[in-house]
């Protein structure tokens, strides 16, 4: 006879078992950036007070980013607004957002924008030092220096933490795979049973 505790109809799911899956997935989108996170905070504090600081003459960097009358009479370009903005947006809110969630996608974000901005600083660099010999726009300044070599660091900094899955994330992800398998392996129910009921094993 068949046993009524052990027919597929009597087998009760288990709702409460993890979901290996589920966890995977949320491992995948998270960072774990450990010590490397309060680098990248300080770096973004520093990076908030390069915009007190001088970017050219008298011109700091709050003047650049509103492009106001003294950025205007003081001819600022084009890569010099562009690299403040990304430092504003990529390099400031998107890495405290990034380093608050631990999102992957943030990080992601952060690290594309710091990079940009990096190339945008060397160029506002560049446009400052190759003025016309008549000009009497001024040459970059500190701030616009500091804050060039800071989004670099930066940038290196989110690089490093998106790429760089610890060895104990890498295990867990293992050791759930092979959970999963070994739950498949071991269920009790394995298809219909087919044949006479007098067939079946007891």
């Amino acid at each position: 006879m068949t046993d009524p505790e052990h027919t597929p109809e009597n087998v009760t799911p288990d709702h409460t078992a993890p979901d290996y899956s589920v966890a995977e997935r949320r491992i995948d989108a998270e960072i774990d950036p450990g010590i490397r996170a309060v680098v990248v905070a300080v770096l973004v504090m520093l990076l908030l007070l390069t915009l007190a600081l001088p970017h050219t003459g008298s011109v700091n960097g709050f003047d650049v980013l509103s492009g106001n009358g003294e950025a205007l009479a003081d001819s600022v370009a084009l890569p010099s607004r562009i690299f403040v903005w990304f430092v504003v947006v990529f390099g400031v809110i998107m890495s405290v957002l990034a380093l608050v969630t631990r999102v992957w996608a943030l990080a992601w974000i952060a690290l594309v924008g710091s990079a940009i901005a990096t190339v945008f600083g060397m160029l506002s660099i560049w446009s400052r030092q190759t003025l016309p010999a008549d000009s009497t726009a001024s040459g970059p300044g500190i701030g616009l220096i500091i804050g060039w070599v800071l989004v670099a660091a930066l940038t290196f900094h989110w690089l490093k933490a998106v790429w760089n899955k610890t060895t104990a994330q890498l295990d867990a992800q293992e050791r759930r795979r092979a959970a999963s398998v070994d739950a498949e392996k071991n269920s009790q129910w394995a298809g219909p049973v087919l044949g006479r009921p007098t067939d079946r094993k007891p």
